[in-house]
């Protein structure tokens, strides 16, 4: 077996990462609500998951539930913190400062889920040198320059569609690792490199089909 799928084979699953958040928004609202334990079963009730899908995600953290009793609610939110990463603030670039990207910047809960962004780049000469939630606009072609002192890892891709394969590549020859993309394109790049999907339009789309359905 190659090391590439050894790695591979110890990775989370993807379906359980993207449950988690939505476990730990669901203990902190029992924590506002003085609740000390809750079970995988009143998890899955209340969250339309099956309860031994709650107790395999979990499982991930290294977490055991007590018997009758189920989960600590305290412990296991600072667990799902610290296993999702959302206690240590990773620093990032913003690509794209039009109008997704401009309520990317306005969205101060980013830092609570460890992401602050600390620099955008666009071409647009009208926002270029202004500041958008005090974080500053810079040309594109300052990318470079400024990688080489900070060296971010993570690059917030809001670039219109048809330059969002260019401008990954030129990130990434910068040393941005990995890429959250916000545009339409399924961006290429290497292995070496991880790219989240996040379309907006894609969703959209699904709602407006499901909706089409309701109706008939």
């Amino acid at each position: 077996m190659s090391t590439d799928n050894k790695k591979k084979e110890g990775l989370v699953p993807e379906p359980s990462l993207r449950r988690m958040p939505t476990y730990l928004a669901y203990l902190k609202m029992a924590k506002n609500q003085n609740q000390q334990f809750v079970s995988s079963t009143h998890i899955a009730r209340d969250m339309g998951v099956d309860p031994t899908q709650v107790t395999k995600d979990l499982s991930y953290t290294s977490i055991v539930g007590k018997t009758r009793v189920g989960y600590e609610v305290e412990p296991l939110i600072n667990i799902l913190e610290e296993f999702l990463g959302f206690r240590t603030i990773d620093e990032a670039y913003l690509f794209g400062a039009g109008s997704l990207g401009n309520a990317l910047l306005l969205d101060h809960g980013l830092s609570q889920f460890g992401l602050k962004i600390v620099a955008a780049f666009d071409v647009d000469a009208n926002i270029i040198g202004k500041e958008i939630a005090g974080v500053p606009i810079y040309h594109m072609d300052d990318f470079h320059k400024m990688q080489e002192e900070k060296q971010v890892n993570i690059g917030i891709l809001t670039v219109p569609s048809e330059y969002a394969q260019k401008v990954a590549h030129d990130i990434v020859d910068g040393g941005i690792k990995g890429i959250w993309n916000f545009t339409p394109m399924r961006i290429r790049l290497g292995e070496d490199v991880v790219v989240q999907d996040t379309s907006l339009y894609a969703h959209l789309a699904v709602m407006f089909n499901r909706m089409q359905y309701l109706k008939k």
